[in-house]
């Protein structure tokens, strides 16, 4: 692993981490395409650890007010949403356990990332024109527990993480900004579990240069791509990155079947 490749897959994790384009389906994507090694665990813990800064750093005072409200009394509502995270985050840290090896070994395959960016943009297409009223003050355990569960699909490289909770929350009815925020809040515990198990296998030697790299720029680039999306969805839809997700899944399996 160089600095470049580092740069280069810092932003592509900074930008897939939070758009609803799939960071784990690029990542699985740009080795095989450009003839790179396949990045190894170190920097794998390096990507999440930066995302997870992004995201800690952006919402610091939601997380700051979801504490306190645990706490404290008096805010009903921000520890009713600290459980719903908490809720939320089981499905995919048991998946994430007891599957990992699957889906490291077996779901990798080009192919397998064009099928889950296409169907899952469609499936995204679909929900985002359902009409949007909820916010998260009426969210319900069920609500949270859907979103949980389909948050544990996005193991699968190229369903995207950030995508399939926003899919669900939208056929909920909630709005594109309500949707965005819990999958951004959400992504907190999910993204602090992954690296925290990955960190067993860290060594100090891995702590180089391409390590560090990739671990500010996805931070970097991170915390922008939280901040367009926010942004982007108070004037527009998802239609941009369903278009984005089919072309490219297109595009991967026609290169598939040429070589």
């Amino acid at each position: 692993m160089t600095v470049y490749q580092a740069i280069v897959l810092g932003v592509v994790q900074g930008i897939g981490e939070f758009l609803p384009v799939s960071s784990s389906g690029h990542l699985v994507l740009l080795p095989w395409l450009f003839r790179w090694d396949t990045p190894g665990l170190d920097y794998d813990v390096a990507l999440h650890m930066g995302t997870l800064f992004a995201v800690v750093v952006y919402f610091r005072r939601d997380w700051f007010r979801l504490f306190r409200a645990v706490i404290r009394r008096g805010d009903d509502d921000n520890r009713r949403l600290f459980w719903f995270l908490a809720v939320a985050s089981l499905p995919a840290a048991a998946a994430g356990f007891f599957l990992q090896d699957v889906i490291e070994n077996a779901l990798r395959s080009p192919m397998i990332v064009a099928f889950n960016l296409i169907f899952f943009g469609v499936l995204l297409y679909a929900a985002d024109r359902r009409h949007q009223w909820r916010e998260l003050d009426n969210m319900t355990l069920s609500d949270a527990l859907l979103i949980g569960c389909a948050q544990a699909a996005a193991l699968m490289p190229g369903v995207s993480r950030s995508g399939v909770t926003m899919t669900v929350a939208r056929g909920l009815s909630f709005s594109r900004g309500e949707a965005a925020r819990f999958s951004f809040l959400l992504s907190t515990p999910v993204i602090f579990g992954a690296g925290l198990f990955q960190l067993r296998d860290l060594s100090l030697d891995s702590l180089n240069a391409p390590f560090w790299s990739g671990l500010a720029v996805s931070a970097f680039v991170g915390f922008l791509a939280i901040a367009f999306l926010l942004r982007f969805l108070q004037r527009a839809s998802f239609k941009l990155f369903v278009g984005y997700r089919i072309a490219l899944g297109i595009v991967i399996a026609v290169l598939y079947f040429s070589q």
